[in-house]
């Protein structure tokens, strides 16, 4: 099983659970079996064309899998991820 954190604006969708275990075998995989489970999460990570949305960082580990493999970055169980959303702004 691969623990996955979720974040507050997100928790509408998987029943206001902050954390919940998923099998998958790569990020592709995870957010599949995430929108199987709870429908309508898919689209909050991804773009029609399937791809991570920039502004949504994920981690495996606390390692950014943008500097892994992406959405081709392999989990095994025990994995932990983190879905963290970018946080935009701040004074000029």
């Amino acid at each position: 099983m691969i623990k996955v954190r979720i974040p507050t604006p997100l928790r509408p969708l998987t029943k206001n659970q902050g954390e919940v275990s998923v099998v998958a075998a790569s990020i592709e995989d995870l957010v599949n079996q995430l929108e199987a489970a709870y429908p309508g999460i898919k689209a909050r990570l991804c773009d029609d064309k399937g791809e991570l949305r920039r502004f949504i960082n994920i981690y495996v580990n606390e390692e950014d899998i943008r500097f892994l493999k992406g959405k081709d970055t392999t989990l095994k169980t025990g994995d932990e991820v983190s879905i963290v959303p970018a946080i935009a702004g701040g004074s000029p």
